[in-house]
């Protein structure tokens, strides 16, 4: 396809002269748009076209979710024990024949409720096998000292496609019907698993004997995790932020709609902003890391992220709080777009070849099952407490993960860690049809598919 045409690759340290890391940006973008679409047609055509009440629609939602807090130690497990990019382009087909039978059964007048919920199920459990190979190959497709470059472009990249993929879900819904409009899905899951099959760089060995049981593979990721204070620590500012925010997004949009009267356009554009921001913080991460440190930019930007709620608290309705709350969503994002970053590159840089993949997935479990947890808990206090009592707990929430790493020595880190010891040190890269390209050094790390790290 062309998104994955090859182009001369040249010696040197630039990102965008590797093919390989040219065509993993390309094919993981088209996914994160992808999923955007979905995202965007799946609610309406549960409400719209199957009549789903309130709680169907809740129900479609929370299973969709679902698969990531059940199935992402496994995920990570079997993307160790196997072929990285084998275990991405499996996701990518089963989630691309799990959304093709929607608009075909639309199209024969056979589509049910049922099914969306099966369709829901099956296409989270194969993004979630294909997100724990996709988050942890990236150290073997750059060289240490390159991994915080090519995050910060992933999760640049990331964040326009995520908004990208949102808009370009509504104006295929708006074209061709949501059902239909999924079809954009499989479309992204095709060329990501093409751009997957096209990627040449050999996957570091795996010397662990097929005969251990995956359960066993599980609890050594666990142990692994649990073990180094600073993956640790960096593991639950990702699970408390991911905490937070689901307390405060499960009714942030109700909020903004209802209690502030904002219109779906300037809701659209505050969003938009959002994106930038997250962009931008992607982008400046490793120039801020470098000038200031990694810790003490993470320390800031939590520290400014509950600053950031403040305008959402305080506003009324008009045009000038929507301005304000905009400019605030986009620092909020620009925040988690440096942190995010910047903890997911040093993650990947302090953790051995063979423990990457588990090593996402522990934080990936652990911020999958905060979400449905929060969701739960602000619905439970809107209803009891009210909205905005509700949206000023959840910002008094954010203070935990800037305490949990304000008590950690890793607030006072001023550059990114070395490798392991036992880390092996590849001197090149290189492709079929292409001259070898040095491999420096070491550096730090979306995913997931979300901009920023691992919380969205």
């Amino acid at each position: 396809m062309a998104p994955c045409a090859e182009t001369p690759s040249v010696s040197g340290t630039s990102l965008w002269r590797h093919r390989d890391f040219r065509r993993y940006l390309t094919g993981q973008a088209a996914s994160v748009a992808g999923s955007s679409i979905t995202q965007m047609a799946l609610p309406v055509l549960a409400v719209l076209h199957l009549d789903a009440t309130t709680a169907q629609v809740a129900w479609l939602a929370f299973l969709g979710q679902l698969p990531p807090a059940l199935l992402a130690l496994h995920a990570g497990a079997l993307a160790d024990r196997h072929s990285k990019r084998r275990q991405m382009i499996t996701g990518d087909l089963v989630s691309a024949a799990a959304l093709a039978t929607v608009p075909v059964s639309a199209a024969l007048g056979t589509l049910t409720l049922a099914q969306l919920m099966i369709v829901a199920v099956v296409q989270g459990a194969a993004s979630v096998l294909h997100d724990a190979a996709a988050i942890s190959l990236l150290p073997s497709l750059v060289e240490r000292s390159l991994i915080q470059r090519g995050n910060s472009r992933v999760g640049a990249l990331f964040a326009v496609a995520a908004t990208a993929g949102s808009h370009l879900g509504a104006a295929l819904t708006a074209l061709l019907g949501p059902a239909r409009a999924l079809l954009g899905d499989v479309a992204s899951c095709l060329i990501s698993a093409v751009c997957t099959a096209r990627i040449q760089t050999a996957e570091p060995a795996r010397s662990r004997p097929g005969t251990r049981r995956l359960r066993a593979e599980i609890g050594e990721g666990l142990r692994y995790v649990r073990g180094d204070d600073r993956l640790w620590t960096l593991t639950l500012v990702n699970a408390t932020t991911s905490f937070a925010l689901g307390l405060l997004n499960t009714l942030w949009a109700l909020y903004l709609l209802r209690s502030l009267a904002m219109s779906a356009t300037a809701f659209g554009v505050v969003l938009g902003l959002g994106a930038l921001g997250a962009a931008a913080g992607a982008l400046t991460a490793p120039v801020l890391a470098r000038r200031y440190g990694p810790g003490p930019m993470m320390l800031a930007a939590l520290a400014i992220t509950p600053l950031t709620q403040l305008p959402l608290l305080l506003a009324s309705p008009g045009r000038a709080w929507q301005i304000t709350i905009g400019v605030a969503l986009f620092l909020q994002l620009a925040c988690a777009g440096a942190a995010g970053t910047t903890q997911r590159s040093i993650r990947q840089i302090i953790t051995t070849s063979g423990m990457q993949a588990r090593m996402q997935a522990v934080s990936t479990w652990l911020t999958s099952g905060a979400r449905p947890a929060a969701a739960l808990l602000a619905g439970g206090l809107g209803t009891w407490i009210g909205v905005r009592p509700t949206l000023t707990a959840g910002t008094f929430s954010l203070l935990v993960p800037f305490i949990v790493l304000a008590r950690s020595p890793l607030r006072a880190l001023r550059q990114m860690p070395d490798p392991p010891a036992a880390a092996p040190s590849p001197l090149t890269v290189r492709t079929a049809s292409a001259p070898a390209v040095p491999r420096p050094a070491r550096a730090d790390d979306p995913h997931d598919r979300s901009p920023g790290g691992d919380v969205p």
